[in-house]
């Protein structure tokens, strides 16, 4: 029988995100990913936050050799795009770099989550329906679990946003990690 301490190494998911998983504007301990780590402080897993404000699919892409090198994931958790967006970069270009991540994932046998992510409306309706439809057909092609936004219910509620009305705030970061908590929990231990 293997040792929970044992199992707890074997276990580890890397947080590969940008502002919404790096606790922007406020402590590293009160977002989300502290706050799932802490709940899991009984189950076999560590989990890594790799996330960086203001992250894009290019700067993490080139991140990931090193961070798969330096951590040696079981499983990767895919929270970027937004940044892409809101800059208004070329969807094909976001999409090519997702797909090179999760590739680049799968070959060093890492089980990959990819979160669908979503951009304001103000971006049109053309590029905003090819932002979202990226995920969902990334997921499908390359057969990978598709993680809702985990902001669907919380964006729209100014009483969990901060004033910038892109970042949840504190009071959201426990919402948030109890939704990841049971999503990914069911995913990573089934």
């Amino acid at each position: 029988m293997i040792s929970d301490h044992l199992q707890a190494k074997q276990i580890k998911l890397l947080i590969l995100g940008d502002s919404l998983s790096a606790a922007y504007g406020l402590k590293q301990e009160q977002g989300w990913v502290s706050l799932l780590q802490d709940a899991w402080k009984d189950k076999p897993i560590t989990v890594i936050n790799a996330a960086i404000s203001g992250e894009t699919t290019d700067g993490a892409l080139a991140r990931l050799p090193r961070l798969l090198e330096q951590h040696q994931p079981s499983h990767i958790f895919i929270e970027l795009g937004g940044n892409d967006g809101l800059q208004g970069h070329p969807v094909k270009k976001m999409r090519e770099n997702l797909k090179s991540i999760i590739h680049l994932s799968k070959d060093n046998g890492v089980n990959v989550l990819l979160q669908q992510m979503q951009i304001p409306t103000n971006y049109g309706k053309r590029y905003t329906r090819m932002f979202s439809n990226t995920y969902t057909e990334l997921a499908s092609e390359l057969d990978v679990k598709l993680i809702p936004f985990f902001l669907e219910n919380i964006a729209l509620d100014t009483n969990l946003m901060q004033k910038d009305g892109i970042h949840p705030n504190k009071k959201a970061q426990p919402i948030i990690a109890e939704n990841m908590q049971s999503t990914l929990g069911a995913i990573i231990f089934p």
